[in-house]
C-alpha cells in the first residue's frame, strides 16, 4: 500500500493503521515480558538462580532506558513507515539470536538487541496512535494500542509459558521471531506511509525537561513501573511457590491474569482522557491491597487467593496505560520524546524493581514480596498525592 495516511483523522485507514500498531504491541510486549514466565527454565538451563535470571529482565530494562531517548531524537524524523519496518525486523533477528543462546551472555546479547529495538519503537508507536487520532481522542487510540498489551498478557505470555512447558524454552523465541517477520510483512504490505506526522523541532523536545510538572510526571512513572516490577518479575514463582499451584498450570493462571487485565485496560481507556492522577491512585491502593493478601489468603482458600490475582492483574494492566498517557499529556509539545522518556523511566522502574524484588526472595524469601510490594505500592499513592499538590500549585500561580 503506497498511500500516504494523514494524522488526525477519523477514519478507517487510521483506525486500520491503529489496529497494526496493537498488533505489534502484542509481538513486542510478549517478547519483552516473555522472560517473566520462562524464568525457572532459563534458570536451569543457564546454571544460575531464579534472582539471577531476573536480571535478564533488569539488563533488557537497562538497555531501553539509557537508549530510547537517544534513538527517540535520531529516528524522530524518519518516515514511521519505513521505521517502524527495520525496527520490528530487528525482533526477527534478536530472538533468533535468543533461540540459539547455548549460554548466559549470548541470552543477555540477544535480549538487550530486542531492548534497543523496542525502546525506538514504543514511544513513536504511542504518538502515531495518538496523532492518528486527534487530540480529543487521543487517549483512547493509546488505549487500542494498549490492546495489544493486555492481550500479550492474556495470550503471548502464558501460551508462551505453555509452549515452554511442552516443547522448551528455545521454541518459544523461535516463535517469537516468527510472529516478528510476519508482523513486519503486515507492516510492508498494509500500513500507508505517514509523512505528515508532527514532530517538534530537538530543542523543543528537549525543552520539556525544563518542565517541573512533565519532570514530576516521569518521576512517578518511574516510581509506579518500580511498583509493578518487584512483585511481577517474579509472578511466576509466585503462582508456583506461593499459591502452591503445579507449574504444568501456570500458563492457565498466568492467561487468567491476563484476561483481567482485558478489563484494566478498558477501565483505564475510559479515565484516560480524565483525571489520570487520582486513577493512579485509585488503582494503586487496590493493587495494595492485593498484593497484600495474596499469599496469605493462599494459604486458606485459592478462590481468595484467585480473586487477589484478579485484583493484581486488572490494576497492573490499568497502571501500564494511564502512566504512558499522563506523561504525553504533560509533555504535550513534544509527545514522540515524553513517550520515549516514558519508557526509559519505566525500565529505570523495571531494572530496580526487578533488583529489589531479588533481594527480597534472596533475603527473606518468595512469601514476603508480595507484602513488599504492597508496601511501595501505597508509598506510590503517597508520591502522587504530592504530584497533584505540585499542579496546583503551579496552577495557582497562573
Amino acid at each position: 500500500m503506497t498511500d500516504s495516511l494523514p494524522p488526525g483523522r477519523s477514519s478507517p485507514k487510521a483506525g486500520f493503521s491503529i489496529l497494526l500498531l496493537a498488533i505489534a504491541a502484542f509481538v513486542t510486549v510478549t517478547n519483552e515480558y516473555i522472560v517473566v514466565g520462562l524464568l525457572p527454565e532459563l534458570a536451569q538451563s543457564t546454571h544460575t538462580t531464579i534472582a539471577q535470571a531476573g536480571q535478564l529482565v533488569t539488563l533488557f530494562a537497562i538497555a531501553m532506558m539509557f537508549c530510547g531517548p537517544v534513538l527517540a531524537v535520531m529516528l524522530s524524523r524518519v518516515e514511521r513507515k519505513r521505521l517502524f519496518v527495520l525496527l520490528l525486523f530487528s525482533f526477527v533477528i534478536s530472538n533468533a539470536l535468543t533461540a540459539i543462546a547455548n549460554n548466559y551472555w549470548v541470552l543477555a546479547g540477544g535480549r538487550i538487541l530486542s531492548a534497543l529495538a523496542l525502546s525506538a519503537f514504543w514511544g513513536l508507536a504511542s504518538d502515531t496512535a495518538a496523532q492518528l487520532a486527534g487530540p480529543e481522542r487521543a487517549g483512547r487510540a493509546v488505549s487500542q494500542f494498549y490492546f495489544g498489551v493486555a492481550c500479550a498478557l492474556l495470550f503471548g505470555l502464558p501460551l508462551g509459558t505453555l509452549l515452554s512447558h511442552a516443547l522448551g524454552w528455545r521454541a518459544v523465541f523461535w516463535t517469537l521471531s516468527l510472529l516478528s517477520l510476519v508482523t513486519t510483512a503486515l507492516f510492508v504490505f498494509f500500513l500507508p506511509r505517514m509523512d505528515d506526522m508532527q514532530t517538534a523541532p530537538i530543542r523543543r523536545q528537549l525543552g520539556i525537561l525544563k518542565k517541573p510538572w512533565f519532570v514530576a510526571n516521569l518521576l512517578l512513572s518511574g516510581m509506579v513501573y518500580t511498583t509493578l516490577f518487584t512483585v511481577y518479575t517474579y509472578l511466576t514463582d509466585m503462582i508456583v511457590h506461593g499459591g502452591h499451584i503445579p507449574s504444568g498450570q501456570v500458563g492457565w493462571w498466568l492467561m487468567g491474569f491476563g484476561g483481567v487485565g482485558l478489563v484494566g485496560n478498558w477501565v483505564a481507556g475510559q479515565l484516560a482522557d480524565r483525571s489520570l492522577l487520582r486513577t493512579t491512585m485509585l488503582l494503586m491502593s487496590i493493587m495494595a491491597l492485593a498484593l497484600a493478601t495474596i499469599l496469605p489468603l493462599a494459604s486458606i482458600s485459592i478462590v481468595l487467593f484467585g480473586i487477589m490475582l484478579g485484583l493484581w492483574g486488572t490494576t497492573h494492566t490499568g497502571l501500564l496505560l494511564i502512566s504512558v498517557v499522563r506523561v504525553m499529556k504533560a509533555g504535550a509539545k513534544a509527545q514522540a520524546f515524553a513517550g520515549t522518556l516514558n519508557v526509559s523511566a519505566a525500565n529505570a522502574g523495571t531494572a530496580f524493581g526487578a533488583m529489589i524484588g531479588g533481594l527480597v526472595i534472596s533475603q527473606y524469601g518468595i512469601s514476603r514480596v508480595g507484602s513488599f510490594g504492597a508496601f511501595l505500592a501505597l508509598f506510590t499513592v503517597a508520591i502522587t498525592y504530592g504530584v497533584i499538590m505540585l499542579k496546583r500549585k503551579e496552577m495557582g500561580r497562573t
